[in-house]
């Protein structure tokens, strides 16, 4: 993987995190900007707060961050090409993602913290149904990893860090597919719930490349 690659998906994480314009990084090393959002929709086409649409995009958001973070630290605990590029690859795609799902919310003039739990919008009251946070394990989400789990991954080196990366990351994937098949089926028409369409389809092809290169490596998904 380029450096020069990294640098520019490390830029576009940043942007993102900020609620600003993100730029993807293309493996070349160039750069690619999102088209502009459409103007912002009149008050009567905005979604409310607690609407599937907005809960779908501030707890996607947070959900992608960690997958980003997760795919940045096994860059820097392995030389493997094949994880390094996938790790890339859920890196770009998700900071992007995760950029359109907070612009959503400013033209929608929506708060991108709920002061509820996550998973609301599910009906699942936190995760697990736990009725207001975090689930008993600590995770906020479906599929997110632990405090716990971050750090030994963070400690690991080589083909055990590959096999940490790959187990947590198809945990992570399966939990977005969950929480974006839930935007299909409860989201408005429109461009978001295109996009969680379309992250369904992707990230289910994704965890069938991380259960063969777990299986290549003498592992199971976890």
């Amino acid at each position: 993987m380029r450096r020069a690659g990294w640098a520019a998906v490390c830029a576009a994480v940043v942007l993102a995190a900020a609620g600003g314009g993100v730029t993807a990084a293309l493996a070349g090393g160039g750069t690619v900007h999102d088209p502009p959002l459409p103007p912002a929709p009149a008050a009567h086409e905005r979604p409310a707060a607690d609407s599937a649409d907005a809960g779908f995009a501030r707890d996607m958001a947070v959900h992608h961050q960690q997958a980003v973070e997760m795919s940045f630290v096994v860059r820097d605990r392995t030389d493997d090409e094949e994880v390094r590029r996938l790790a890339y690859d859920i890196a770009n795609t998700q900071a992007n993602q995760r950029g359109m799902l907070l612009g959503w919310l400013d033209l929608w003039g929506l708060p991108k913290v709920s002061a509820g739990p996550p998973m609301a919008w599910m009906g699942m009251g936190g995760h697990g149904g736990h009725g207001g946070g975090p689930g008993d394990d600590g995770r906020l989400m479906p599929g997110m990893a632990t405090k716990a789990e971050l750090a030994e991954l963070r400690k690991a080196d080589g083909e055990r860090a590959e096999v940490l990366f790959l187990q947590l990351m198809t945990a992570h994937h399966k939990g977005g597919v969950h929480m974006a098949q839930g935007c299909v089926d409860r989201c408005r028409p429109g461009v978001e719930r295109d996009l969680a369409e379309g992250m369904v389809a992707a990230q289910e092809s994704e965890l069938k490349l991380m259960s063969d290169l777990l299986k290549a490596r003498g592992a199971k998904p976890g």
